[in-house]
């Protein structure tokens, strides 16, 4: 009798016993939208769907011709910055010349003031000059003296050439001028859009002799060769799945079971979550996605694919 209830209560187990899960997922793959930052006319598309492309592979040409008359205008600019800039760290020999002529003029009429000294004094010792005429020959020294030294103070400034600080406002000019420049090239280099990075072309979104802003998308290009598993769990399937453990993955369109490797499990938000049906005994479970991503290269994998995983016995 023990044995016959023994039997029939392994009997109810076998048939009410959970059974496996076929869960089901897809593939998915980086992506990137390129667009353009500045502005223009599409002058030439050089790629189209389903194309491969290598990182930095020209995509599309614009055309811009605001942006080559500022380049001209910047350009221009540092030019006349650096002009400024030889100007105040020089000055012309002809001024140089002129200075040195007024010095020894003035060098001149001191030397004739002091032998006009001489001689005064000469004749007022003989009372042949009045003490009036030999303080006004003192005075005339005086002021010579004081001629030669401001033309000497021209010479030197003229040397010398502009001041230390317009020489630092000649220099920053030219700074700035140089990175209005680099502003100019770099929106310059912008009218050609290259691929970020290397993949496959799923989106073309222009065509030639459109107009685009800066931000609009040009072309979707996705890496195929990082593409993974994705699937939507609910928390109580996820008993003994952790990172690093290797799934097998089942994938019809290529009709080919391949092993991956759990790399994330991350939960998802309140509305990914399943609900309980029933007031009391049951209870709210979270969602989690499982990524997964094939430990060998797969030919033909595709982002949109599907993907199905058994869990379970």
């Amino acid at each position: 009798m023990a044995a016959l209830a023994l039997g029939v209560a392994g009997a109810v187990w076998w048939v009410t016993r959970p059974g496996p899960v076929l869960i089901q997922g897809e593939v998915a793959a980086p992506r990137v939208d390129v667009s353009a930052r500045v502005s223009g006319r599409v002058a030439e598309v050089t790629a189209d769907l389903g194309l491969r492309v290598e990182a930095g592979m020209r995509l599309v040409t614009l055309s811009n011709p605001q942006l080559v008359t500022a380049y001209a205008v910047a350009a221009s600019g540092l030019e006349v910055a650096r002009a400024s800039e030889a100007a105040a760290g020089a000055t012309r020999p002809e001024l140089i010349r002129v200075r040195e002529a007024d010095v020894a003029l003035a060098q001149a009429d001191l030397l004739l003031a002091q032998e006009q000294i001489a001689r005064d004094t000469e004749l007022l010792q003989q009372g042949q000059r009045p003490q009036a005429v030999l303080d006004q020959s003192i005075r005339n020294v005086e002021t010579a003296t004081r001629r030669v030294e401001a033309a000497q103070a021209q010479l030197d400034l003229a040397r010398a050439g502009a001041s230390p600080e317009e020489r630092a406002l000649a220099a920053a000019q030219v700074a700035q001028a140089e990175a209005t420049l680099a502003q100019r090239q770099a929106d310059l280099d912008e009218l050609v859009v290259n691929a970020p990075m290397a993949g496959e072309i799923s989106a073309r979104l222009i065509e030639p002799g459109e107009n685009i802003g800066p931000g609009t998308p040009l072309f979707t290009i996705v890496d195929l060769n990082s593409a993974w598993f994705t699937f939507n769990l609910r928390e109580d399937l996820l008993a003994g799945l952790k990172v690093g453990d290797r799934l097998r993955v089942r994938v019809p369109a290529l009709n080919v079971e391949v092993e991956a490797e759990i790399t994330l499990i991350n939960v998802q938000g309140q509305c990914a979550s399943w609900r309980a049906t029933r007031a009391t005994g049951d209870f709210d479970l979270r969602s989690f996605e499982l990524r997964a991503r094939p430990t060998a290269p797969l030919p033909g994998l595709r982002p949109g694919m599907s993907a199905l995983i058994t869990l379970g016995n």
